[in-house]
C-alpha cells in the first residue's frame, strides 16, 4: 500500500542518514586524530628547539664567565707583580739611604779622629807654628764638615723625593686596580643582563 511504501522509504532515508552521519563522524575523528598528531609533532619539535636554545645560552654564559674570570686572574697577577716590584724599590731606596748614612758617619768619625790626632800632635809643636797650623786645620776641617753636611742633606732630599714618588706610584696603581675591578664587575653585569634580555626575547617570540 501507499502508506507501507512511504514507511519503507522513510526507513531507508533514516538508515541512509544514519550511515551518512557515521561516515561524517568517522571522518571528523580521523581529522581530529591527524590534527592531534600534527600538534604533538610540533610540540616535540618546539621542545627540541627549546633544549637546543637552553644548551646554546648555557654555553654562552660559560664562555663569558670563563673569559671574565681569566681576565680578572691576569689583572690580579699583574697587580701582585707591581706591588712586589714597588716593595722591592722601597726597600732598595731604604738600603741606599742606610748605606749613605753609614758612609757619612764613618767619614765624620775619621774626621773627628784626625782632629784628635792633630790636636795631640799640635800640643808637641812650637807655640807660633802650633797656632798657625791649628787655625789652618780648623778652617779646613770646618770646610770639610760643611761640605759633608751639604752633600748629606742634598742626598737625603733626593732620596726623600724618590720615596714620595714611589708612594704616589703605588697609590696610583691601587686606584687603577680598583677602577679595573669595578669596570670588570660592571661588564660582567652588563653581559648577564644582555643574555637575560636575549633569552626573554627568544621565549616571547616563541
Amino acid at each position: 500500500t501507499f502508506q507501507k511504501s512511504v514507511l519503507t522509504e522513510l526507513k531507508k532515508w533514516k538508515l541512509s542518514f544514519i550511515e551518512h552521519h557515521k561516515l561524517q563522524m568517522r571522518q571528523e575523528k580521523e581529522k581530529h586524530a591527524a590534527h592531534v598528531r600534527h600538534l604533538s609533532n610540533e610540540i616535540g619539535n618546539l621542545k627540541e628547539l627549546l633544549h637546543t636554545y637552553e644548551i646554546s645560552i648555557g654555553r654562552k654564559d660559560e664562555v663569558v664567565i670563563t673569559n671574565l674570570t681569566q681576565a680578572l686572574e691576569r689583572q690580579k697577577e699583574r697587580t701582585e707583580l707591581m706591588r712586589k716590584f714597588m716593595l722591592w724599590r722601597i726597600q732598595h731606596v731604604k738600603a741606599k739611604q742606610e748605606e749613605y748614612a753609614n758612609r757619612i758617619a764613618d767619614r765624620q768619625f775619621r774626621t773627628a779622629l784626625m782632629k784628635k790626632v792633630w790636636t795631640a800632635w799640635r800640643s808637641l809643636s812650637e807655640e807660633k807654628w802650633k797656632e798657625k797650623v791649628a787655625k789652618a786645620c780648623q778652617l779646613r776641617a770646618e770646610d770639610v764638615c760643611v761640605q759633608l753636611t751639604n752633600d748629606y742633606e742634598a742626598k737625603i732630599a733626593e732620596l726623600t723625593a724618590t720615596l714620595e714618588q714611589t708612594k704616589a706610584e703605588i697609590l696610583r696603581l691601587h686606584g687603577e686596580r680598583e677602577e679595573y675591578e669595578d669596570t670588570m664587575k660592571k661588564a660582567l653585569m652588563r653581559g648577564v643582563c644582555a643574555l637575560n634580555l636575549e633569552a626573554m626575547t627568544v621565549f616571547q617570540c616563541k
